[in-house]
């Protein structure tokens, strides 16, 4: 499992932080999530034979926040 933290603009509440953990959750390969909203990051592992970083970022993106 590969780890990463990505950095989030965008996020302003609770429903924020749930909105990207059920959408990152949902991908094939994530193991865990956390999103920290007083950090404005994404903490995450998964697995990279089965999901590329770039996808990553385009669903926090989708869900219409900005990644970094």
């Amino acid at each position: 499992m590969e780890n990463a933290t990505i950095e989030v603009k965008g996020m302003s509440c609770g429903h924020c932080v749930a909105s990207i953990e059920k959408a990152l959750s949902a991908l094939e390969g994530v193991g865990e999530v956390h999103v920290s909203l007083e950090k404005n990051e994404v903490n995450i592992s998964y697995d990279q034979t089965k999901l590329e970083f770039d996808a990553i970022k385009e669903e926090i993106e989708d869900q219409g926040y900005d990644a970094k």
